[in-house]
């Protein structure tokens, strides 16, 4: 296991920047998920990690050793791709194997290793089937299991949930994530799944349009956004746009006088997360904010609701609602109050710079 470094590193294809001096220090067995929309540069910055694609700048440093230059199967990293990438005519132990075979290793050593790559994902069992006889899930793991059968330094996960169904995709991810500790495994992981990211990462590197916007734990990207990307991105909310008139004096675009916790007048977006807002049918005392409001849609989740309530013809709030079984339960077409505290919004202005607690 290592420390993984990338220093200023960039990639070009002729005047398309793909990647823009990306800076990122991972530390020995931290597990960092590179997080961002389709085209963002993470599935390239992955592929410059593990030698398949060469940095047009920069250097990334594996342990003590600068491996820019070096081909894929000098690293020593394990990736595991969207696709699985498995070979349809090998067993299970055979695709486990292929790395070890390609480093050269022993008939025994190879055979040690694929028994306990194999165990670990508990797939001992099936080493001799095909890869078609396994459902989805037993796949991914066959192809986690080849990453680790090499012992990499560093495992790279280049979406690898993103072909299963929700549930069994939530029960692998919790699986990857226990290894990945048990193993004390440097590793990155790219996917576009806030969820995932949420769930798995130690720290977060959201990316978009080739560049970082943010690095952070998950708590410092959903509560302390650097900008309205980061806040759009990690998690949901709602974004008002409108002006700061005054200090503490916001309006929207759809003429609400809202109160706010920033003080430099200019054009600006107010964002609100969902779990921030309260609701009720009569107006609500103690708040900053509390305005009148139509429900014009209701999305049952289970354990929550999503209410979207009309301010004004330009204005619309999304406010998550507990279930409990026992409360407020408000209907399409019912008038409502929605309200909030000015320190549960942030102001991201036009200049970029960020305003609120």
């Amino acid at each position: 296991m290592s420390r993984l470094v990338l220093d200023h590193v960039a990639k070009r294809y002729g005047d398309f920047h793909a990647v823009r001096d990306v800076t990122l220090d991972v530390a020995d067995g931290e597990f960092v998920v590179l997080l961002g929309p389709s085209g963002c540069g993470k599935t390239t910055t992955l592929r410059m990690i593990a030698g398949f694609i060469a940095p047009t700048a920069g250097s990334i440093q594996l342990g003590t050793r600068d491996v820019t230059a070096l081909p894929p199967w000098k690293r020593n990293t394990g990736l595991v791709f969207q696709s699985y990438a498995l070979f349809p005519h090998l067993t299970v132990a055979q695709n486990v194997a292929f790395g070890l075979e390609m480093r050269k290793l022993g008939k025994a050593d190879v055979a040690s290793r694929v028994s306990e790559a194999l165990k670990l994902v508990r797939l001992d069992h099936l080493g001799e089937r095909l890869p078609r006889q396994l459902s989805g899930g037993q796949q991914q793991r066959v192809a986690l299991a080849r990453a680790l059968a090499v012992r990499p330094d560093v495992l790279l996960l280049d979406e690898p949930l993103s072909n299963l169904d929700a549930k069994l995709r939530q029960e692998v991810r919790v699986e990857i994530r226990e290894l990945q500790r048990q193993l004390g495994l440097t590793t990155v992981m790219v996917t576009h799944d806030q969820e995932e990211a949420l769930t798995m990462a130690d720290r977060l590197v959201v990316m978009n349009e080739g560049s970082v916007r943010q690095i952070g734990s998950q708590r410092d990207l959903y509560e302390r956004p650097a900008d309205r990307f980061v806040a759009g991105f990690v998690g949901r909310g709602t974004f008002l746009t409108g002006r700061v008139e005054a200090p503490g004096r916001f309006r929207t675009e759809g003429g609400l006088a809202l109160r706010c916790a920033g003080d430099a007048v200019g054009s600006a977006v107010l964002a609100l997360r969902p779990e921030r807002l309260e609701i009720g049918a009569t107006p609500l005392a103690g708040l900053d904010n509390s305005l009148p409001g139509t429900v014009e849609f209701v999305s049952y989740l289970g354990a929550a609701s999503d209410v979207h309530v009309r301010l004004s013809p330009s204005d619309r709030v999304i406010v998550q609602l507990a279930n409990r079984g026992d409360g407020f339960e408000p209907e399409v077409g019912a008038p409502v109050h929605v309200g909030w505290p000015a320190a549960a919004a942030r102001l991201f202005p036009t200049t970029g710079e960020v305003q609120g607690p």
